[in-house]
């Protein structure tokens, strides 16, 4: 529903040029209580997080792998996380335990 009946809740630190998600085919998004945390865009190559504590985005990681694992989303590489590279982002560690591998290009796990 966001972006049609919901608007987009406002990520922390977000200003006017900050990067924003879209109601686009392909991307997803991940909730946690019913409150959004992941936006995945089409691709999985950007993902946008409403958190930064490590307790909320570790479930949410997993999620979004056991999701690449069952094969919803096919095989995705992380190249950027909140406006920066995957590597400098605090999404990049919850990835990595969820079984995310570092490759040059960001953060990837196959199905």
């Amino acid at each position: 529903p966001y972006g049609a009946a919901l608007p987009w809740p406002a990520r922390p630190g977000e200003t006017a040029t900050s990067h924003r998600p879209g109601r686009k085919a392909g991307a997803v998004v991940v909730l946690s209580g019913g409150e959004l945390v992941l936006y995945v865009e089409r691709g999985g190559k950007t993902l946008l997080s409403w958190s930064d504590d490590q307790a909320v985005l570790e479930p949410c990681a997993a999620a979004l792998a056991a999701a690449v694992r069952d094969g919803a989303l096919g095989r995705i590489t992380v190249e950027k996380a909140d406006g920066e590279t995957v590597h400098d982002s605090p999404l990049a560690a919850a990835l990595e335990s969820a079984g995310f591998r570092p490759t040059p290009r960001g953060l990837r796990l196959r199905g």
